[in-house]
């Protein structure tokens, strides 16, 4: 498994959670990261996406102010702050590396060439 998402758990509304994604190093040289996810019985959607320097990112509307995604890039991690979390929160959150070069950080799944396993994210109301 080249990534592998963690930090996922039950959670009541209003409260936080941090995923982490581990990677290669060869991985982590993607053009870009990004964390997707997956409601029982929708399509798998984005959330978040960050450039390879880290200096852009890009939202999924529904979680713009309330997650943060960022990378360290001595460790190879790419991680996903959430706070206020929602019950329309509740999925499999994966990370995936886009080594297209496109210079902007692909907002639909189809570019992503690498996918993680996923981690579960419950929030009770």
């Amino acid at each position: 498994v080249q990534l592998q998402a963690s930090g996922g758990g039950l959670v009541q509304a209003g409260g936080s959670l941090r995923l982490s994604c581990e990677t290669s190093e060869r991985i982590f040289s993607a053009n870009a990261m990004g964390w997707f996810r997956q409601a029982p019985g929708k399509e798998r959607e984005f959330a978040a996406g960050i450039s390879r320097g880290g200096s852009r990112t890009s939202y999924a509307d529904s979680v713009k102010g309330r997650f943060t995604i960022s990378r360290d890039n001595a460790k190879n991690m790419v991680y996903l702050q959430m706070n206020s979390l929602k019950p329309e929160d509740t999925g499999v959150y994966s990370c995936a590396a886009d080594f297209t070069v496109t210079g902007v950080v692909e907002v639909t799944d189809v570019p992503y060439d690498y996918w993680g396993l996923g981690t579960l994210v419950t929030v009770s109301s």
